[in-house]
């Protein structure tokens, strides 16, 4: 009998949605090629604004949004050293197919979880507050966003760890709550019930269902 685990709504369970959109900007911030020596904080200063300017476009459609982050995202998040993360020791449990199928459909479940969120965007902006230095050389970005409307604003932090000479960011931290510890804890009850066939079946089905939602907007 099939089980009827489903993935939950992953971070909108514990931020509010229009924090996704944050997130989802967070896991763009690094689309432009890096400057010989530029830092992390470079990276974020000089790219969000970009970024934001996409979100802010009403001459694009939701879908040319999708397209025009998915590009960003899927070329400078480093989802092999996101993947492994979320899995932890999970990840050995999965074959090379497995492994390449997980990092496949994470990406997409990513894009699709985000994309539905994308006119939540209210002309948010970023300060950046600085940066400090991690384990393994990573460095973590501190910033503020500043809410349209005034009121506290949402801290934010982008870790980036650097592969080759570009830096390439691994998390995003959103009011305390890290989008690989959330989805690490999801994935690791639904591997204990089902293993990698399981997992890679629901994130399957969870893509598929929200792909059929954006479709209708």
């Amino acid at each position: 009998m099939k089980a009827n685990n489903q993935i939950p709504k992953l971070t909108t369970q514990v931020i509010p949605i229009w924090s996704c959109i944050v997130a989802c900007i967070g896991l763009c911030l690094a689309w432009a090629p890096a400057a010989e020596g530029a830092t992390p904080s470079d990276i974020v200063s000089k790219t969000s604004t970009a970024v934001i300017d996409v979100l802010q476009n009403k001459d694009l459609s939701l879908l040319e949004k999708r397209a025009n982050i998915e590009k960003i995202v899927y070329a400078n998040v480093d989802f092999d050293v996101v993947s492994r993360l979320v899995l932890a020791r999970n990840w050995s449990k999965f074959n090379d197919a497995q492994q390449a199928e997980f990092i496949n459909e994470f990406k997409k479940h990513i894009s699709a979880t985000y994309s539905k969120n994308i006119d939540s965007f209210n002309n948010e902006k970023v300060v950046i507050d600085g940066e400090r230095e991690e384990a393994r050389g990573d460095r973590t970005v501190l910033t503020r966003i500043l809410r349209s409307g005034g009121g506290e604003p949402f801290l934010v932090q982008y870790r980036l760890r650097k592969k080759g000479e570009q830096w390439m960011i691994i998390d995003v931290i959103v009011e305390g709550v890290s989008m690989i510890s959330n989805f690490r804890s999801q994935f690791q009850e639904i591997m204990t019930k089902g293993g990698p066939d399981h997992l890679l079946e629901l994130l399957r089905e969870k893509s598929a269902a929200a792909e059929k939602e954006l479709e209708g907007k």
